[in-house]
């Protein structure tokens, strides 16, 4: 066992249990050198220190390549869509940790990882989930376990439910998406999803022979869990929809059972054998200009009412303000939520949804206050008397 200075810092190389140890104490304190060397051989001798990393070893890859190792290492063994996910995260963590050796990252630099998405306005939720695939690529170095005490993940807000719009909103949002052939992908895709409750990845992998129009059903074959295979029926607006679709795809040379619904466009070329990645941008843009048409329409009323200027403006912001922000995914809580209004009972919604459980349910079908109002309203029946008005005090007489 040798404490040693190096640059001014000192090291150590020591055996524990004929495993060799040579590390950086990060020190040029003698006293505080010991101190380490002294914490270190405690931390072996409970198995909580990394082994040392071989020259080949995976803890010292960049993070980067461990990633791709690591995610290619699971195909086949997890679902497609599993590996979708991880490649998606994985993205992010390259782009803020990609050149950092895995064996360099510790708990201070997840916690500067965590802090760097909050600042761009990332919830807690998804900060978590990509600090999970770091957890397992750590893991995977058996490195984790050394820092696993001082990771804490961020909180999560899982009351948060999803955006409803109001039928006049809802309208205004539809009207805007079909004013321009740059959006009738994502205007059709949104008029499936509101009719049918289907999730995005549910519609991006959708093929022609999921679609039988002649029996008008849907059969989704791809979702988010297994509950959520199963066949929808498809009312007028769906039907349109995918007839817009299909007179689409075959125009382009499309419309084999094989081919996606939603295939991808690349630079104008279209491939029906790949299925579209989103709608994301084209998405955003139409909900930005609705928001636009109803700030003007709202500032419009108030001057044509003899408002001043400044109303006007409140108007504009409050009306442009309940469409920022709205998902794709939205829709779907927009459809559960009408169905819910319109008092389509639990079990055909769970059907049509693909839901599971009562406290799923409950989650997407939150009910607008108005139609709860309404509800207790109607089981008032004369139960109760008025109370009497109390009498007026007569003055006395002098």
């Amino acid at each position: 066992m040798a404490v040693y200075k190096r640059n001014k810092t000192y090291h150590v190389d020591v055996t524990v249990n004929g495993v060799r140890y040579r590390q950086s104490l990060g020190t040029g304190n003698w006293q505080e050198a010991q101190r380490r060397q002294k914490e270190l051989i405690a931390s072996i001798l409970e198995g909580k220190a990394a082994p040392p990393a071989g020259r080949g070893s995976f803890a010292n890859l960049p993070l980067a390549d461990a990633l791709d190792e690591f995610v290619q290492g699971r195909v086949g063994r997890v679902s497609e869509r599993t590996t979708q996910i991880d490649r998606e995260r994985a993205k992010v963590l390259k782009r803020i940790l990609g050149k950092t050796l895995v064996r360099k990252i510790d708990a201070a630099a997840i916690r500067a990882y965590q802090e760097a998405r909050k600042a761009e306005g990332v919830s807690g939720r998804t900060i978590n989930l990509e600090v999970t695939l770091i957890r397992q690529i750590l893991k995977r170095a058996k490195r984790w376990s050394v820092i696993a005490d001082e990771v804490e993940n961020l909180p999560e807000n899982r009351n948060t439910v999803g955006r409803v719009l109001t039928r006049d909103q809802k309208l205004l949002l539809f009207q805007t998406a079909s004013s321009k052939p740059e959006w009738e992908v994502a205007y059709c895709a949104a008029v499936v999803a509101v009719n049918t409750t289907c999730r995005k990845v549910e519609l991006l992998n959708l093929r022609w022979s999921d679609v039988d129009l002649f029996e008008r059903v849907l059969f989704v074959r791809r979702s988010k869990t297994e509950a959520g295979h199963r066949a929808i029926p498809l009312n007028d607006e769906a039907m349109a929809a995918f007839s817009r679709l299909r007179r689409r795809a075959e125009a382009l040379g499309g419309g084999a059972p094989e081919h996606f619904v939603f295939p991808t466009c690349e630079h104008g070329a279209v491939d029906f054998t790949k299925p579209q990645k989103g709608f994301r941008t084209s998405w955003r843009s139409l909900v930005k200009a609705a928001g636009k048409a109803a700030g003007r329409e709202a500032a419009r009323a108030v001057l044509h009412a003899g408002g001043r200027i400044g109303a006007a403006k409140a108007a504009w912001k409050r009306a442009a303000g309940a469409f920022a922000g709205f998902r794709f995914h939205d829709l779907r809580h927009q459809s559960i939520t009408e169905m819910a209004e319109a008092g389509v009972p639990e079990a055909a919604m769970q059907s049509i949804a693909g839901h599971v459980s009562k406290k799923m349910l409950e989650h997407y079908s939150h009910v607008r206050m108005t139609a709860k109002r309404q509800a207790v309203q109607a089981l008032g029946g004369g139960l109760i008397a008025a109370e009497p008005e109390a009498e007026q005090p007569t003055a006395k007489p002098n």
